[in-house]
This record gives C-alpha cells, sequence and structure tokens, in this order.
C-alpha cells in the first residue's frame, strides 16, 4: 500500500516521468497482443489499466509494471478460437481465484525453486523474445525507419551521462517524435498499428451457462493461465530484486495478481501479470515507487479515453528504439562469460530454458528448467557407501554414509553380499537417511536376501517413522537412544 510519510519531491518526480515513459511503453504491446488474439486493442489496453491500477496499490514490488503479455495471450488463442471471448472471461476470473488462493496460502515462496541458471535462461530467452517482437513493427520500413531506431537508441544510451533530469527513454521519446512530426517525416506511427480510442473499462457479466461443462472447458486454461502469469510475476520480481532496491514480496505479489486479473474478467478484459520488459524501462528510468505504477495506468487510460489522436502520431521508431535497449540491458550478458566456469549441467540448464522460452513458452521453460536441476540434484547425490566395515565375535558391522533415496537404491543394493556375509549382519544408519519410500523399499528388499540366505540382519539408528514404514525389516531393527529422529517422504 502506498506510504506516504516517506515520500521525498525528487522520488516522485522520478516516479512520475518513469510512469509517463511506460504508459507508451504499453501502448504497443497491449495493441499487438490484442490483434494477435482477433480482439480490439481497447481490451488489450483494458487488461493494462485494471491489473497496472491493482498491482500500483496492492503489489509485492513498487515499480514493477503489469501488463497485458505475450506468454499469456499465447494460452487464450485457443479457447478464443474454440469457444468465443466470453469464456475467456470465465477463464480469467477463475484464473485470478487461483491467484488469489496461492497468495492467501503463502506459496509463493516455492519461487525459490527455480534455480540461477534457469533464471538466466528466462532473462536471457525473455530479451530475445522482447526482441524478435519489434522486429516486425519496423522490417522493410526504409532507411528513415532504421535511422530514427538507432538515434533513438542512442539518445537512451547518452543521454544520461549529460543529464538526469529526465530519463533518457524519455528524452529518447520527445526527441524522435519532435524529429518525425516537425519535418513531417514518412514514418511508421502508433496510429499505424490500431485504433487505439476507447471508453473505461464497463462491469460485464460473462455471457456463458454457469454449468459443469463450462467449469470442464475453462480450467484448464484457467491453471495454465494462473501459473503462467505468476511464474514470470514472480520470477520478474527476482530480476528487480537482483537490480537493487527493497527486497519483493511474493506471496503479496500474488494476491495483487490474483485480484487484477478478476477484476479484469468482471471488466471485459483478458488476464495479464508482470511485464519484464516495461519493469525494466521503469526501473532504468528512475522508477522505484507505487506512484510509476500508478501515474502508467492512470495516462494510459487517459490515452486511450481523451488523448489517442495524439498518441497515434508518436513515431513506431522511438518505442523500438527504446525496447532495443531494454533488450540489450535485460539480458544477463555475465552468464555467457560464466558458462565455460559453470558445471555443465547449469550450463545445459541455462541454455535449455533460453531455447524452450524462445520457441516455445515461459511456463514450460521454468519446468524444464526446475526438473532438469532435480535430476541433476539426484544424480549428484545417489551416492550411498560403506565407510567402515568391522568384525567382531562373528558379527559383521557395515557403517553407511549417504542418503538413501530412489536416486541410490541401485548402489546400496551392490553394497552387500549376504551369501558371503558372517552369519549376524549389523547395517549402521547413523551417517545417513531414509529420504523416501524407496529406500524403505530397498532395507526390505536387503532384509528379504538375508533372511534367504539363513542370517541375521540388525540395522541400527533408524529414526521410528522409518521402522514404523518397514514391513520385513521392522522387527529386527533396533532404536538406540542417539538414533536420529527424521520424516520419511511417502507417496501417501
Amino acid at each position: 500500500m502506498f506510504n506516504l510519510s516517506n515520500l521525498r519531491a525528487r522520488d516522485v518526480k522520478n516516479d512520475v516521468l518513469a510512469g509517463a515513459v511506460v504508459s507508451v511503453a504499453l501502448i504497443p504491446e497491449a495493441t499487438a497482443f490484442s490483434l494477435l488474439a482477433g480482439l480490439s486493442p481497447t481490451i488489450g489496453l483494458h487488461t493494462a489499466f485494471i491489473i497496472g491500477i491493482v498491482t500500483a496499490m496492492l503489489g509485492g514490488k513498487p515499480g514493477m509494471i503489469s501488463g497485458a503479455a505475450g506468454s499469456i495471450i499465447v494460452v487464450l488463442i485457443s479457447l478464443i478460437t474454440q469457444h468465443g471471448y466470453e469464456y475467456v472471461l470465465v477463464a480469467t476470473i477463475l484464473a485470478g481465484l487461483l491467484q488469489l488462493a496461492i497468495g492467501l496460502l503463502r506459496l509463493g515462496k516455492f519461487i525459490r525453486l527455480v534455480p540461477q541458471p534457469a533464471i538466466y535462461g528466462f532473462v536471457n530467452g525473455l530479451a530475445i523474445v522482447i526482441m524478435l517482437a519489434q522486429i516486425p513493427m519496423i522490417k522493410d520500413q526504409g532507411p528513415t525507419m532504421y535511422a530514427l531506431v538507432v538515434l533513438a537508441m542512442a539518445v537512451v544510451w547518452i543521454f544520461p551521462r549529460f543529464s538526469k533530469v529526465i530519463p533518457g527513454s524519455l528524452a529518447a521519446l520527445l526527441l524522435i517524435s519532435a524529429i518525425a512530426i516537425g519535418f513531417g517525416l514518412d514514418t511508421k506511427r502508433v496510429g499505424d498499428l490500431a485504433d487505439i480510442s476507447g471508453t473505461l473499462p464497463s462491469f460485464h457479466l460473462p455471457a456463458v451457462p454457469l454449468t459443469l461443462e463450462t467449469l470442464k472447458i475453462v480450467l484448464p486454461y484457467s491453471v495454465i493461465i494462473a501459473l503462467v502469469g505468476l511464474i514470470e510475476s514472480l520470477l520478474t520480481l527476482a530480476v528487480l530484486d537482483e537490480m537493487g532496491s527493497k527486497k519483493g514480496k511474493g506471496n503479496q505479489e500474488c494476491i495483487a495478481q490474483g485480484v487484477g486479473n478478476t477484476l479484469c474478467g468482471f471488466f471485459g478484459s483478458f488476464a495479464g501479470c508482470a511485464m519484464i520488459g516495461q519493469s525494466i524501462i521503469n526501473f532504468t528510468s528512475g522508477g522505484r515507487g507505487r506512484i510509476s505504477n500508478l501515474v502508467g495506468a492512470v495516462l494510459l487510460i487517459l490515452f486511450v479515453i481523451s488523448l489517442s489522436e495524439y498518441i497515434a502520431l508518436l513515431p513506431v521508431a522511438a518505442l523500438a528504439g527504446i525496447m532495443f535497449v531494454v533488450c540489450i540491458r535485460t539480458f544477463e550478458w555475465s552468464s555467457l562469460s560464466r558458462l565455460k566456469h559453470m558445471p555443465k549441467s547449469d550450463a545445459v540448464i541455462m541454455i535449455a530454458v533460453t531455447l524452450v522460452t524462445i520457441f516455445t513458452d515461459l511456463a514450460m521453460a521454468v519446468i524444464i528448467g526446475v526438473i532438469i536441476s532435480a535430476l541433476v540434484f539426484a544424480w549428484q547425490h545417489a551416492h550411498i557407501s560403506v565407510v567402515r566395515t568391522r568384525e567382531d565375535e562373528g558379527v559383521k558391522t557395515y557403517e553407511l554414509e549417504g542418503p538413501l533415496f530412489f536416486g541410490s537404491t541401485s548402489a546400496f543394493a551392490e553394497l552387500f553380499n549376504p551369501q558371503n556375509d558372517p552369519q549376524s549382519v549389523v547395517i549402521d544408519f547413523a551417517r545417513t537417511r531414509v529420504m523416501d519410500s524407496s529406500g524403505v523399499e530397498a532395507i526390505d528388499k536387503l532384509s528379504s536376501r538375508y533372511q534367504e540366505a539363513g542370517k541375521t540382519l540388525r540395522l541400527r539408528h533408524l529414526s521410528e517413522d522409518c521402522i514404523g514404514l518397514l514391513k520385513k525389516a521392522g522387527p529386527f531393527c533396533t532404536h538406540e537412544l542417539d538414533a536420529p529422529n527424521y520424516k520419511v517422504a511417502t507417496d501417501e
């Protein structure tokens, strides 16, 4: 929420100017994504306005910009094609409620499970996606367009060295617009993309039957929208945290996204989420507070309802130039130099997530990154060994070290030879842990092997939980005073 007591004039100025740049930068993408789905550009602009206002008030990261995102539109296109836009509204409302529940249950913390190489891949992939999205707008537009794009990029880079009164991106927008309009240059304008004029969003109940069949249709889309939106939002939050400023609150952001998307559905708009490109524009332009979000959303709707004829005159070259610089700044260039020093598994994760982000979608990329990381972790820790054996008075004792879980059960079974062992055998688990039901099953199978060989097997230093799960070996366990106390993960 807003805290007016700590506001400083300089911060307010920076937030207002940054928000002004963001409001203009939101227009091309909101318009393009709406057209991609076969919808009116106004719908995408309404999405950016509604979710922008809500996240300005409730979001977990001041200065993080939300709007109409391509990753969500890709999911919605199939629903629109098969069932129509009214079903999209229901899916948006349900996705918002799911996100709200995730936030209230404090599940946003699980974003920590995404490994750093996957975050690098996400950032690099989105930087490339943002860059590729600009190319159709300037392709085959002639030397004037290309010259203005290069000039806009140069202004964004160079202007802050001479003055910090206004952000470099705003200076580029003003200068390129002045040149294009003042000299009447024949170059593509925002108005050439689509007509962005419209009205304020109005309340609208989706015109669909409230039946179980409708729920079956929209629920799969809603789950994907909710997860894609939160993954992109929480990863964007993590990226901005690394760039500086106060650490964001993941669960609070989940709640804000949920409230925003629920309202979007009830006001005739599709779902949105955080946008890394516009968030970085805001951040690098000095926008650190909630005022920048609020100004961006308010100016955007003013453009739609009263200033559309003036915004239509802005050259696309200025916006494309600004976004190209965002791509360069977003890309984690240091990850390339680290690539040769990374473990091969981390390098594979980063490259895989980058490629999947570019060619499919963000959610799939992050899921693949987490799965690869989990498999690598399991492989690296799938080592259980006998650190010492001793034989006293005909009793052989094995002292083990390492975790016993699904990845190490084969190695565990190979450590023992019941046929060649003496009549009495003890296995000491003081330096190991039984992690899951696969480990429990491996102990039971080993117990069966010793029983079939006519040998006596006793197990030491297992937890009560583990002993309770054992079927064959359980009666032959010793639970000593210094036995560990841990739980075993099961499928129940």
